[in-house]
């Protein structure tokens, strides 16, 4: 089919533009008509009022009326005149043609007759000759009336022609639009459903120059484009969604034995557990992990998953070199190992039991093996490099893990051990002094009882008495002061028990007042603060001999602790003894945590002691807090044979922290 040159809205142009033309010309000419018929319907009545007017004047004319008779005669000439003239604004005209000049020439010559007689003679004018004229006015109406008939017929036969136009019109239009929108835009839907099927080779065939040819063309390039790149795009999908898939599986798993690992507590459960993560993560037919001794020589199976209980039993535990597993010599980074006949010993039972290939992960921390994950699969299995970086990292999850449990082992271990030498320190400075001062006095009293000095005896059970009571309240002060903890931020709940001990233990009420809002102090600081406060009351109940006691508390603008009694007090500047050793005790545990202990008393005027600590403590104790846990037992060990055995219990408290991280119990028994 020839293509069309011309464009699609030149078309629709040209095609309105000749409709509107049409109908412009068809209404004109109606209107023509209608103005025809109105001027000569307009004439017809004009022509009737001259007969009513020719009638009106015989009978003026036989009254005698001469006025009536002159206006009648002036009107009946100025109908002649509009009939002969036309009126436009009326509209009035007559549709001339010759029958209708002949008629109105006869009308208008016997009117001059008419009209000559009725102004002269009016008397002499008889009705014959007015039905005369009266019958040639008929005649000029009838002749227009035959006019305006065919002017009818000729507006009838303009109206059948518009509706024809218009009917015409319609189905040109709807043909037209057809030919040139509708099957065009339909030819392209067809080949859209088809491009949606898939059928990616259709074309649509290019009729025209217009716009739709264009969208035509532009559509078979459109076509012809996805027709490439759908050509492949299956496959990329399908392996673009494995690639996916493969990749949320492994962040799944990563996920899924992180999780696990962080929940937790023992070596046993996290090898248990992880081995069946690893071997779900990997898709292995069964899967066993195995921990190695420091030098690499042995490797201890941990857990297995899915592996037969006769390997599970025959290798609980393997050297290096004899089998594939736990080779240390292969080299760092995940290995697969074929397992076919022929290929010597080092297979070992995994061969026999069915399984034809073994992926080796080596468990390492900081370039140090410790241990291996070891996968066993029933068929041949290629170890792609994402899988390989999975399992790997995998291993390094679980060594961390194991070296995790292996640290807060080790810290649970140097937490214990650290207590128990603080409570052997704590024994020696207290009760193993008074014991052995019990040792020395039973000595005596042995003698004594050799020489039968009575007295003597007395006195050294009096002796024996006081010190066995000694003993058992350095015993029972050890026990209670170990129960204190500094658990909140806020110290008060823990000056609140060491009070409430105090008061039970002395009968004395000490009055608390806390002052101002400062901020927390380090945990590290609350222990030695509490434990100056403990030593500063132990040393008003053993020697202070006071009746009040008050603890005075100020956070702002540096926290101060004060301890004052109504006691006996005694000289501040006197040569040490064992007051003074349990402050210079004190004083020890200030300087640790950047603070300052100063001493107020004098006989007879009672004791103050004051813990001031400045602003940068909290900062100080940060970089110390340390030193200052460590150094507990040291400070605890200088209070031998002094009232520091009161408070040197306490002292446990300062691996309360540790131990508490440790998951180790944070009290206990000394016995």
């Amino acid at each position: 089919m020839r293509a069309a040159r011309w464009s699609l809205a030149a078309r629709l142009a040209v095609l309105g533009f000749s409709m509107l033309l049409l109908a412009l010309v068809s209404i004109a000419l109606t209107f023509w008509v209608t103005w025809e018929l109105q001027g000569g319907a307009a004439a017809v009545n004009e022509a009737g009022r001259m007969r009513m007017q020719a009638y009106r004047l015989a009978l003026d004319a036989q009254r005698g009326a001469a006025s009536e008779l002159s206006r009648h005669v002036e009107r009946f000439d100025e109908s002649l005149a509009v009939l002969r003239d036309g009126d436009p604004s009326r509209p009035l005209f007559v549709p001339w043609n010759d029958a209708t000049r002949e008629r109105f020439d006869d009308v208008q010559a016997q009117w001059r007759s008419l009209r000559s007689d009725w102004l002269s003679r009016p008397d002499l004018v008889r009705l014959p000759q007015v039905d005369g004229f009266v019958e040639s006015t008929d005649e000029f109406v009838a002749s227009i009336e035959n006019q305006l008939s065919r002017w009818t017929a000729i507006l009838y036969a303009y109206q059948f022609a518009m509706m024809a136009l218009a009917i015409g019109g319609a189905v040109a239009l709807l043909y037209t639009g057809y030919i040139y929108v509708v099957d065009p835009v339909a030819r392209l839907r067809r080949a859209l459903a088809r491009v949606e099927r898939g059928e990616f080779e259709t074309r649509v065939d290019v009729v025209s120059r217009d716009e739709f040819g264009e969208l035509s063309e532009g559509f078979n390039r459109m076509a012809g484009n996805l027709q490439q790149l759908y050509a492949g795009l299956e496959d990329k999908v399908r392996e673009k969604t494995a690639t996916l898939e493969a990749k949320s599986r492994r962040l799944a798993a990563l996920y899924d034995a992180s999780a696990f690992i962080g929940g937790v507590d023992t070596l046993d459960d996290l090898a248990h557990g992880f081995v069946r993560k690893a071997r779900e993560a990997a898709r292995a037919d069964a899967a066993m992990i195995r921990w190695s001794d420091q030098a690499n020589q042995r490797y201890l199976l941990l857990a297995a998953d899915g592996l037969p209980d006769a390997i599970v039993q025959a290798e609980q535990c393997v050297t290096a070199g004899s089998c594939h597993c736990g080779d240390a010599s292969a080299g760092s980074g995940a290995r697969t190992i074929a397992l076919r006949p022929g290929s010597g010993e080092r297979l070992g039972l995994c061969r026999s039991a069915g399984y034809r290939t073994l992926v080796a992960v080596p468990i390492e921390l900081q370039h140090r093996v410790l241990g291996e994950i070891d996968l066993l699969y029933r068929h041949e299995h290629a170890l792609v490099d994402e899988d390989r970086s999975l399992l790997e990292t995998l291993a390094s999850h679980l060594a961390s893990a194991m070296e995790g449990m292996r640290a807060a082992a080790l810290d649970l271990e140097a937490a214990v051990a650290h207590e128990r030498e603080l409570l052997a320190q704590e024994l020696h400075d207290s009760i193993a002094q008074s014991l052995a001062f019990l040792k020395i006095q039973v000595k005596l009293l042995r003698d004594a009882a050799e020489r039968d000095d009575p007295s003597k005896v007395a006195r050294v059970v009096d002796e024996i008495d006081a010190g066995v009571r000694e003993s058992y309240s350095d015993v029972r002060e050890l026990l209670l002061h170990f129960r204190t903890r500094t658990r909140d931020e806020d110290i008060e709940p823990a000056l609140r028990t060491t009070l409430s001990k105090f008061e039970h233990q002395t009968g004395l009420r000490v009055q608390l007042d806390i002052e101002g809002h400062g901020l927390p102090l380090d945990p590290d600081v609350q222990v030695q603060a509490l434990h100056i406060v403990q030593e500063a009351l132990s040393n008003v109940r053993k020697h202070a001999g006071a009746q009040r006691v008050w603890l005075r508390v100020q956070q702002t603008p540096a926290w101060r602790f004060e301890v004052r009694d109504d006691g006996r007090g005694f000289d501040a500047q006197a040569s040490p003894g064992e007051t003074q050793v349990g402050l210079r005790i004190a004083r020890e545990r200030a300087m640790r945590i950047g603070g300052r202990v100063e001493v107020e008393s004098a006989p007879g005027e009672g004791t103050r002691v004051v813990l001031t600590l400045p602003p940068q403590a909290l900062r100080a104790a940060e970089g110390g807090g340390a030193g200052a846990e460590g150094g507990g037992a040291g400070a605890e060990g200088g209070g031998a044979g002094a009232e520091g055995r009161a408070t040197s219990a306490p002292g446990g408290s300062s691996v309360a922290g540790s131990a508490r991280e440790a998951n180790a119990p944070a009290t206990g028994n000394p016995a």
